[in-house]
């Protein structure tokens, strides 16, 4: 028995039942299609509904198993992955590598040591005085994720924590790979969508992803060939085990390496549909020391995508039991109230190409979204 552990964890829970391994998940939200999935405990539907992570590690400590998976939110908590690991296997990246690794200076001396590119980035006590004005910048977490937070900066003041960053022109991507502590194998590269409101997203907020990213093919060999080369360097001078995914920008002729991120990733699902790969069991099969083979050179066997739909306004779900054959995940429980600019659901689709999934994706965003706020109507009507 595998226990797994996230912010939100339906697609770790889906990507593991369909790899064949037997689980129990414990996360925040408890979404109705989670909870079809396997056996599971969510501090929403089960706990009171009070509490972040360290409310969810809690419940999950109370929950005897073999071997332990943790996503989304703890890569910034070595201290909640430590308490997660006592007297399990503790499969992905320990709580020494997470700090290592998640620290924007070793990383930058890592990957310029490498030859590799990465964006100029200062701490918040360094800004002020060394950032050239002139050039344009951002402003972000240390230890953020999904964009959240994460502002275009001009100078003044900043939040303890932060970091800011300079802003690279291009296309966002993301990298998903799997390591053995020595070295990595890519499972695939897929363009992340950030800020679109088609979705409901705005500014930074990462809202999805399409794999194979919508660029020419020869930039698109390019890009795996760089990301290839970025996760095995970064695997090999971390230790980093299991699943992990890179965030770049390409800038149509070099990938900038953006931050790391030592656990499953969000994009995994897109990338198991578009390259027909089986990411679970990569991730378990790495984290005991054996790395796939790598894919085929003949490249994606689809397009594949996924979006966030996020609420522009508060709303409250109709009867939902049947999202879920309509491709619909991490699917909300009906009548359940989704206050403004948090997420209703995921969107999942294949297609002829990667524009043509987005082109649908968003067409499904805007007849979701007309369907919740009809559903909205009758409700005041009533």
């Amino acid at each position: 028995m595998i226990l797994l552990v996230s912010v939100s964890a339906r697609m770790l829970a889906e990507l593991a039942v369909g790899d064949g391994y037997d689980v129990v998940a414990v996360d925040r939200f408890g979404d109705l299609d989670l909870q079809g999935l396997s056996p599971s405990v969510s501090i929403l539907r089960d706990l009171g509904g009070q509490g972040g992570l360290a409310e969810v590690v809690a419940a999950a400590e109370q929950i005897p198993s073999d071997a332990v998976v943790y996503g989304a939110g703890l890569e910034n908590r070595p201290d909640l992955v430590e308490r997660l690991a006592a007297g399990r296997t503790l499969l992905g990246c320990d709580p020494d590598t997470l700090r290592r690794v998640r620290d924007p200076a070793r990383l930058a001396a890592s990957l310029r040591g490498a030859g590799l590119a990465y964006p100029d980035t200062f701490s918040a006590a360094e800004a002020p005085a060394v950032a050239d004005r002139a050039r344009r910048w951002v402003a972000k977490p240390a230890l953020g994720g999904g964009g959240r937070r994460v502002r275009a900066w001009r100078g003044g003041r900043l939040r303890a924590g932060d970091i800011v960053q300079a802003r690279i022109a291009g296309v966002p991507c993301s990298a998903a790979a799997v390591a053995d502590g020595r070295s990595a194998a890519l499972l695939g590269v897929s363009e992340q969508l950030v800020g679109r409101r088609a979705f409901g997203a705005r500014g930074f907020v990462w809202c999805g992803n399409v794999a194979p990213p919508r660029l020419p093919a020869a930039e698109r060999d390019a890009l795996g060939r760089a990301a290839a080369g970025i996760c095995a360097h970064v695997a090999a001078a971390f230790g980093l085990r299991g699943l992990f995914g890179i965030d770049l920008l390409w800038d149509g002729a070099r990938a900038w390496v953006v931050e790391v991120n030592p656990r499953p990733t969000a994009s995994l699902e897109t990338i198991a549909a578009a390259h027909g790969v089986r990411p679970f069991a990569a991730h378990v099969e790495a984290c005991g020391g054996r790395l796939p083979a790598p894919p085929s050179a003949a490249g994606p066997v689809a397009a594949a995508g996924k979006a966030i739909v996020y609420a522009s306004e508060d709303v409250r779900v109709p009867d939902t039991r049947d999202w879920v054959d309509r491709g619909i995940r991490d699917v909300p429980h009906p009548d359940e109230a989704i206050p403004t600019g948090h997420p209703v659901c995921t969107l999942i689709a294949t297609g002829p190409s990667p524009a043509a999934v987005l082109t649908g994706l968003e067409a499904r965003a805007a007849a979701l979204r007309a369907e919740l706020h009809d559903h909205a109507a009758v409700d005041a009507v009533a």
